[in-house]
């Protein structure tokens, strides 16, 4: 009984002992993946829904006034570089090339070589020509040395003429051939001067073979190569060179651009310019009106003008496209004068509630856009003047959407801030 009574005991379930512990490091996992879940939905929903503003394109305020001197643009035009001097070098003479000494870009000095041709039959005329030459100073030669000796025997004869130990027939004879032998040593003479001369002109076909920079330049194309015909003329059809090569003098580059026959009159010789190359519209070189050509393109309605380039620089080269401003002459500023303000892009003025308005960018980040109230002053061009209001060093925006309002976020499309 006692066994049985001890064996149920421990059957019995004992409801006041410490619950058995469980395993909490997975629920605190789980929470934690469901927050940081949370936190990333949030931000992305912020990131995706916030308010990125108006995209808009910007330009600088430029100081035009103050102390000093100032000039604006009374007109604007396009137009291109050009050389005043360049040539396509080309041979005397037609023949074949033997050796090409140019490349593109190369530069060259006034007289250096830039090929050669085959000179075989220049040198065969050379020779020919030489040995005729050798030939009349020898007959010349012969005919002096038998003038001397009748020159001598007709000396001879007149004395013995005058003691009568001859005859004066005889002495007569001898006068005469001494005389036939001066004019043989005189044309002799003449025909060795023609032979030295053929052999001059020898020699010039020789160098004519030689193709020489008539100038200092740059080789801008290279014409011909070794094996090839060239000739001075167009000659043998399509497989005859007309040239070796062409040379642009850098030094004589220039500007020329077609003014309207309406704005010609705002335009005069010395005016000062300002140059700015597409390939380089950052750079603004200074340039000077040379002269007007006195003759319209009446199918265009415009007048060619030529501009002297001031700055000179490698990266002017020849058919490049430019702009040009011209200004109004410097004018110094006195004492007394009021500054003139700023000059900003005309796109950058836009009205609102009635009145001339600029939207500023503003901000650490230049995200947003402060509108100002400003007063504007004479047409520049494409450029307003702005006598207050703006701040040279400051930043405009361009052509402001209407949607955008005092203290608008923005975003500044493309490269940021343009050159003016």
């Amino acid at each position: 009984m006692n066994a049985s009574a001890d064996l149920l005991k421990e059957l019995r379930i004992d409801r006041k002992g410490a619950p058995p512990p469980r395993n909490l490091r997975g629920l605190w996992i789980a929470l934690a993946v469901i927050v940081v879940l949370l936190l990333v939905a949030g931000a992305a929903w912020a990131f995706f829904t916030r308010d990125k503003g108006v995209e808009v394109r910007t330009a600088p305020v430029l100081a035009i006034g103050g102390s000093g001197s100032a000039s604006a643009s009374v007109l604007d035009a396009s137009g291109y570089v050009v050389a005043r001097r360049i040539a396509t070098v080309s041979s005397k003479i037609t023949g074949r090339v033997r050796e090409v000494l140019i490349e593109e870009g190369q530069a060259v000095k006034e007289g250096q070589v830039m090929a050669t041709l085959d000179p075989i039959d220049a040198d065969a005329e050379r020779s020919l020509a030489n040995a005729q030459l050798g030939a009349a100073r020898s007959q010349a030669d012969s005919v002096q040395a038998q003038l001397r000796e009748a020159e001598a025997n007709a000396t001879r004869l007149s004395t013995l003429v005058r003691q009568q130990l001859v005859s004066k027939s005889q002495y007569d004879q001898a006068v005469s051939q001494r005389d036939s032998l001066r004019a043989q040593l005189v044309t002799a003479q003449r025909n060795a001067r023609v032979a030295s001369e053929r052999l001059r002109i020898s020699d010039i076909g020789v160098d004519n073979t030689i193709v020489r920079a008539p100038f200092a330049g740059v080789v801008t194309a290279k014409a011909a190569q070794p094996g090839e015909i060239v000739s001075p003329l167009s000659a043998g059809g399509g497989f005859t060179r007309t040239g070796i090569g062409t040379i642009v003098d850098m030094d004589s580059l220039e500007i020329e651009v077609d003014v309207g026959e309406a704005y010609i009159g705002r335009v005069q010789p010395k005016m000062p310019v300002e140059a700015t190359l597409n390939a380089y519209p950052d750079w603004k070189i200074p340039a000077e009106v040379i002269t007007i050509i006195p003759t319209a393109d009446r199918g265009k309605a415009t007048v060619k003008v030529r501009i002297a380039i001031k700055q000179k620089d490698p990266r002017i080269v020849p058919d490049m496209g430019v702009n040009v401003s011209f200004l109004e002459a410097d004018k110094p500023a006195t004492a007394q004068a009021p500054p003139r303000g700023v000059r900003v892009p005309a796109a950058a003025i836009v009205k609102r509630d009635g009145g001339d308005v600029a939207f500023v960018v503003a901000g650490d980040d230049q995200d947003s856009a402060e509108q100002r109230g400003v007063k504007l002053g004479r047409t520049l061009g494409n450029d307003r003047e702005v006598s207050s209001g703006l701040s040279a060093g400051e930043t405009v925006v361009l052509d402001p959407p209407a949607e955008l309002q005092d203290s608008g976020r923005i975003r500044i499309a493309g490269d940021g801030v343009s050159k003016n």
